[in-house]
């Protein structure tokens, strides 16, 4: 398989999108009780929409990179071993057909579809669509984050600026995070200017990628939750460790992660609120 170009992350954009126009906005504010089931508990849900959208994609991706692997969130909840074939694919997709479940179930417009392209284990691209918007935010390793709009307008993103710690404002998700980290978080969270959780990273780290926030912050780290935004964060000149400082992968499933505009941001968020 040759290198992974911008046309390439075109057509993963017209597969999402078409996923969205089918079978994901026609289900907004339509879902009847039965349309929504849980998973793994009453947080973490799945509907018709996600199965049907995850169906169509991995269809579409095998189809148009023939021999690629596909490993949604749906189908690894069924078989967690495809977490363990991601890093020694040639190329493979991770995908999270309907991110902010809880959201789109609810009738809330936060949510969105990702996908991150690994090749051996290393990300190489990141998707991130908005269908409510209908732009979609764009990572490809070494070549930048852009966003783009429905009518092919592009515009460069670009991390915000650091600012001390007691400035920074931004998304701390901790309900995942082991104690004594959990209640150490919450309990310091006060020394930053501002901290949300939107229950939608995709929505968190293209706020990140775009400037309009300082850090987030994360406990739980499913690669289709991460790696697409992770990218994204890394091409618009963030940077981001695990709370110990080790480099995140798509292979990282926990050890939490900080995301924030340079090293000494992160340094400093992480004496903050993770020192002992």
């Amino acid at each position: 398989m040759g290198a992974f170009a911008r046309a390439d992350l075109g057509a993963v954009v017209e597969i999402l999108s078409e996923a969205a126009a089918i079978d994901i906005l026609p289900r907004f504010r339509r879902l009847e009780a039965g349309d929504i089931r849980a998973k793994t508990g009453p947080l973490d849900l799945v509907t018709e929409a996600d199965e049907a959208a995850e169906r169509r994609i991995t269809a579409e991706l095998q189809a148009r990179f023939p021999g690629c692997l596909v490993v949604g969130e749906e189908a690894t909840a069924a078989d967690p071993r495809l977490l363990d074939t991601i890093a020694g694919a040639d190329l493979a997709f991770v995908v999270d057909p309907v991110d902010g479940t809880a959201n789109f179930a609810s009738g809330l417009t936060l949510f969105g579809v990702m996908a991150a392209i690994v090749r051996r284990g290393e990300i190489i691209g990141g998707v991130i669509l908005d269908p409510i918007g209908g732009d979609v935010a764009l990572a490809l390793r070494g070549e930048g984050a852009w966003t783009e709009s429905k009518d092919g307008r592009t515009r460069d993103m670009r991390v915000a600026a650091p600012v001390p710690v007691a400035d920074m404002a931004g998304g701390a998700s901790w309900r995942f995070l082991p104690e004594p980290e959990r209640t150490r978080i919450q309990h310091r969270l006060d020394r930053v200017a501002a901290s949300f959780a939107y229950r939608c990273a995709a929505h968190e780290y293209r706020l990140l990628a775009a400037g309009h926030c300082h850090y987030l912050l994360y406990g739980k780290l499913m690669p289709w939750d991460h790696a697409a935004g992770w990218l994204l964060h890394r091409e618009a000149g963030g940077y981001s460790a695990r709370f110990d400082g080790s480099p995140y992968t798509v292979n990282t499933l926990n050890g939490g992660l900080i995301c924030t505009p340079d090293r000494e941001s992160w340094l400093a968020l992480q004496a903050a609120l993770l020192a002992p």
